[in-house]
């Protein structure tokens, strides 16, 4: 059965994307077609990570409601 949401359709949204699980993720989901952005505090890396992979990033503390709403209404607009 094919997916009827192919991975290039999606945008994903990887928080704390630039290290670990979120990084590996991240490489996965782009590997697959996806649109990722690559969501982190450390902006520095998150950067260098996104370029990587021809992705985009974002700074966002998850602990700071206003950012993560402000960085969601960027990515659906």
């Amino acid at each position: 059965m094919s997916n009827p949401h192919p991975a290039s359709a999606r945008v994903a949204v990887v928080v704390g994307g630039a290290s670990g699980i979120g990084w590996a993720t991240a490489q996965l989901l782009a590997a697959e077609g996806a649109r990722v952005i690559i969501a982190d505090r450390n902006t520095d890396l998150a950067t260098q990570r996104a370029a990587e992979l021809g992705q985009t990033s974002a700074t966002v503390e998850v602990t700071d409601e206003a950012g993560v709403a402000a960085l969601f209404d960027g990515v659906v607009a």
